[in-house]
């Protein structure tokens, strides 16, 4: 401790010279660190202050509760897309159409079977036969691509073109 003591009566003035220099050298240190915190400061203001007086920050949230907002919506309406989907597999999707002459002697194929049927082969074929006296209109469930009723020729031409996806043609 004495040989300490004894060094810095010896160079006091050293050392004191040596703490005032650290000391400008700190200071000019602190100086500088502060003008460049006061620079990003000031950039910061001007970016959320942002020109004619917009708030950056405020338009930054706004924005982000807009998305949430937007989010929500598309939720909303991929929902009711599914369920529409969902309700378009039991719509008529499939439609087959034959004309054809019931009976020889018509001519211009008068008569025709249409045949109106979902995603899942389920519907209903129409059969209008055209006469000179008469004229008659009926119809035959269909269920999975068959009926439990009887079906003609031209009935059975309609469903297999709905099932195809060929909409008409006229028998030959």
């Amino acid at each position: 401790m004495e040989a300490v003591k004894e060094f810095i009566e010896i160079y006091n003035i050293e050392i004191i010279i040596g703490i005032l220099v650290a000391f400008f050298i700190l200071l000019a240190l602190y100086l500088i660190a502060q003008i460049r915190i006061s620079k990003i400061t000031e950039k910061y203001n001007k970016l959320v202050r942002g020109i004619d007086g917009v708030n950056i920050e405020r338009l930054l949230i706004e924005n982000g509760h807009k998305l949430e907002q937007l989010e929500n919506e598309i939720a909303t309406i991929n929902e009711e897309l599914k369920k529409l989907e969902t309700n378009l597999t039991f719509a008529i999707q499939k439609v087959g159409f034959i004309r054809y002459d019931a009976f020889g002697d018509m001519g211009c194929e008068l008569s025709f079977s249409i045949a109106l049927l979902d995603n899942f082969m389920n519907g209903f074929v129409l059969t209008s036969i055209y006469g000179r006296q008469q004229s008659t209109c009926y119809a035959k469930p269909i269920k999975n691509g068959k009926s439990v009723y009887p079906l003609s020729v031209e009935e059975m031409q309609a469903i297999d073109r709905a099932i195809k996806g060929e909409l008409y043609t006229s028998s030959i």
